[in-house]
């Protein structure tokens, strides 16, 4: 079901992550912020949140486990331009035993908007594997905590519709 996203000051309340300025390369012929780099701050900006609920970013290699993405649901709003004052806010959706479901936004600070809106599946792998697995409970019960957290905001994220945990 889709919704209206949320507005700046709603999501500039949600911690910050990957705050930086965009850089002269990340430009494209077009004078904005390449695609490619959307996903990426993005994803940086997921990853950084997922170590308050247990997923540190070295995960693979000092526990064997690790989040693989599933699937993306990408929604442009606002250009970036180089220069430009930019962080990554996450909102964490809900969770399955092997998966999880999470909208990342990127937030123009210069111009105090949403740039940009990333829903994500992403699913707990056991490395040795490289398979699905059950999330290991300490971050089961982490992950439950901050989605329940997080629904309790006065505001839904808008969704796709188009993505589900299985």
């Amino acid at each position: 079901m889709t919704t209206a996203h949320p507005t700046y000051d709603q999501l500039a309340a949600l911690p910050s992550y990957t705050a930086q300025a965009v850089p002269a390369a990340f430009e494209d012929i077009n004078g904005h912020l390449n695609i490619r780099h959307y996903v990426g701050i993005a994803s940086e900006g997921l990853d950084e949140s997922l170590v308050d609920v247990g997923i540190p970013q070295n995960w693979p290699t000092v526990a064997g486990q690790g989040v693989f993405t599933a699937e993306h649901h990408m929604t442009y709003l606002s250009e970036l331009r180089t220069g430009d004052r930019i962080s990554a806010r996450v909102r964490l959706v809900g969770r399955s035993a092997r998966a999880a479901h999470a909208v990342v936004y990127l937030l123009d600070d210069t111009h105090q908007r949403l740039s940009y809106a990333m829903e994500e599946i992403f699913l707990h792998i056991d490395m040795a594997s490289r398979r699905t697995a059950e999330w290991p409970e300490d971050v089961a019960a982490a992950l439950d905590k901050r989605i329940a957290a997080e629904a309790a905001l006065p505001w839904q994220p808008a969704l796709s519709g188009s993505m589900a945990l299985r």
